[in-house]
């Protein structure tokens, strides 16, 4: 009996020093043999190195206030709370950009667990296995919905052959109630790769103000963690291994057998499909329609009835593949492709970075896919090049909307291509690298342009030509984002108010160059008065006379930010709230003649306007 004990024991041991946990290979067999402990895998805590990529911005390309790089390095105000200009601010907050004249309307098939509308992506020195991530918020927390990984080096020399993305994290949006600082210590999901490489999704809809972001800590272990080993108790499951392999082999033979026996099944024709061969085609077309784009894909290999209901271009008339971005690659595009003959809205933003998108694969799928195009999202995507660009130019012309928004890798010239979209009613070339003569060339031909976003264009030497331009050609401006053009002056903004009387929504946030004194805000007031959003963000100079010009003539003003000045007056402000009736947002923060107490009573006044007024503690 003892020898048989013996025996038994000395199996398991072998059996351990085989295996720490099942398929992985034991560090230290001595360890388990002399049940001493294994040598401990210290844990690495490190900050962001450097910011490598990110959808938006508060803040300047040209400064570091309220900018994302901000997030790279150790805390600049955590554990204070409030505005501070040291954080990473994105651009939008709220619903409030989804209601204004600009707003685009959204694709359908979004599925339900795509939260997000911005991202960051966060660089480490040294790749672990993450253990856990912190996010010090330190104003208005609460819009991180996801986090992930990513298996590629960003200082690595080479592409590697296949990039992968792993979601550590991801819950809905949330209220936060406080907007005080915390730190944002989610429960991750372990992985089987390390990474330096870690991404921030965000979602600001629920937010009261900007979300302000100060740094992010990433905790994680230089060696792939194993579990605890104890001599003392034995894992039965240990000794079935061999029974493990009998089985495995039983159940390789019945999966052969059951294989078969499908495959029989699956190519014989049938001559009915059921309840589906009395419904009619455009029912099973409806039906399908609410299905997201993977569960098209999976449910074409169930019947051939499927397949022709899956495959028909009818239903990727309007196809977002944003939510997918991880996994689009030229396979995919080559799969949509015969799909995709008669689509006619395209999203492709966040798409195609770190090589997954080639320019022969991209230039392929439009050249069959790009003729009915009238709407083309493709911010962010940092693999289009002037090639790209002119391939639009050729295949699309019918298209009416371009997104290059975030497209900061696109060179100068590329722009030069767009001049020949004549169709254009909507062109956003946010933080992008177009220069003067492209745009100029731009606004000559597509005189039916309705929107156009020209924010953080910081490569545009003279705005007033810019301007005048636009008074002189685009007759049909609807909406204007000049958001932190640094040189258009009083000059320039009479030559637009002038020639562009539609204008219903102006952003001038962060213009230093005008200044109420020339009366340029008075004459955008009398010249526009349709407008429903006007934003004067940081303009020191913006006066009482400046808002009673607005109460007088703009009474359809719905949004209105001031952020920063120092003239505006109570009296000024009550007499605007009693004019514009439709107005919902007010932002006063900064302004120094209104403090919290006349924010109260003006609330309690007019209760329909939420009225902004952020804090520095």
């Amino acid at each position: 009996m003892l020898t048989v004990l013996s025996m038994f024991y000395y199996i398991c041991l072998r059996r351990r020093a085989r295996t720490a946990t099942r398929g992985e290979p034991m560090n230290n067999r001595r360890a388990i043999e002399s049940n001493r402990a294994l040598p401990i895998n210290v844990e690495v805590v490190q900050y962001a190195k450097e910011v490598l990529d990110f959808s938006s911005h508060y803040g300047s390309e040209n400064s570091m206030s309220y900018t994302m790089w901000n997030l790279a390095g150790t805390p600049n105000v955590y554990p204070s709370s409030g505005d501070f200009t040291q954080t990473a601010v994105f651009r939008t907050y709220g619903t409030w950009w989804e209601v204004c004249p600009s707003a685009r309307s959204p694709f359908t098939r979004t599925p339900p667990n795509f939260h997000s509308h911005d991202y960051v992506e966060l660089a480490f020195d040294e790749p672990v296995y993450p253990t856990a991530i912190h996010v010090l918020e330190t104003y208005h927390p609460g819009a991180v919905v996801r986090i992930l990984a990513c298996s590629a080096s960003p200082y690595s020399q080479t592409l590697p052959a296949e990039v992968r993305w792993e979601i550590l994290w991801s819950e809905p949006p949330t209220k936060v109630n406080s907007p005080q600082a915390r730190r944002f210590a989610p429960s991750i999901k372990r992985i089987n790769f390390p990474t330096n490489l870690i991404r921030l999704e965000v979602n600001s809809s629920l937010l009261d103000y900007y979300t302000e972001l100060d740094a992010v800590v990433l905790h994680g272990l230089r060696e792939r963690p194993v579990l605890s080993l104890n001599t003392s108790l034995i894992d039965m499951n240990d000794l079935d291994d061999d029974d493990d392999e009998e089985d495995g082999e039983q159940d390789s033979c019945s999966m052969d057998i059951l294989n078969k026996q499908f495959s029989a099944v699956a190519f014989k024709e049938w001559t009915t499909n059921g309840y589906f061969d009395k419904l009619p085609y455009e029912l099973i077309q409806l039906i399908l329609s609410h299905l997201a784009v993977p569960d098209l894909c999976r449910l074409s290999q169930t019947c051939k009835l499927l397949y022709q209901h899956c495959c028909d271009p009818l239903q990727y008339i309007h196809l977002s593949l944003q939510p997918y971005w991880a996994r689009i690659n030229d396979t995919a595009l080559e799969y949509l492709q015969s799909r995709c003959i008669l689509v006619q809205w395209l999203n492709l933003s966040w798409t195609g970075n770190r090589g997954t998108i080639s320019l022969s694969a991209f230039s392929r799928f439009l050249k069959v896919c790009g003729s009915e195009l009238v709407r083309l999202e493709l911010s962010c995507g940092h693999f289009l090049n002037e090639a790209c660009l002119e391939v639009i130019a050729e295949t699309c012309l019918n298209l009416q909307e371009l997104n290059l928004s975030s497209c900061d890798k696109l060179p100068p010239q590329a722009f030069n291509h767009i001049a020949k979209l004549c169709n254009l009613t909507r062109l956003i070339l946010y933080r992008t690298k177009v220069e003067q003569t492209a745009l100029l060339s731009i606004l000559n031909f597509c005189s039916d342009l309705q929107h156009l976003s020209l924010g953080s264009c910081v490569m545009i030497e003279d705005y007033d030509t810019i301007a005048s331009m636009m008074g002189a050609k685009c007759k049909k401006l609807r909406t204007l984002d000049l958001w932190r053009c640094k040189n258009i002056t009083e000059n320039g903004i009479a030559e637009l108010a002038s020639g562009c009387p539609l204008l219903e929504e102006l952003d001038l946030g962060w213009c230093p160059t005008l200044q109420s004194s020339t009366g340029c805000f008075a004459h955008l007031a009398r010249k526009l008065p349709n407008l429903q959003k006007l934003f004067l963000t940081a303009n020191r100079s913006v006066c009482d006379s400046d808002i009673d010009e607005l109460a007088a003539n703009c009474t359809n003003l719905r949004q209105l930010d001031i952020l920063g000045t120092r003239m505006v007056s109570p009296a000024s402000l009550r007499k605007l709230l009693e004019s514009c009736k439709d107005l919902s947002l007010l932002d006063v923060s900064f302004c120094s003649q209104i403090d919290n107490r006349v924010v109260l009573e003006l609330n309690a006044n007019f209760p329909n306007v939420l009225i902004k007024k952020s804090f520095t503690q």
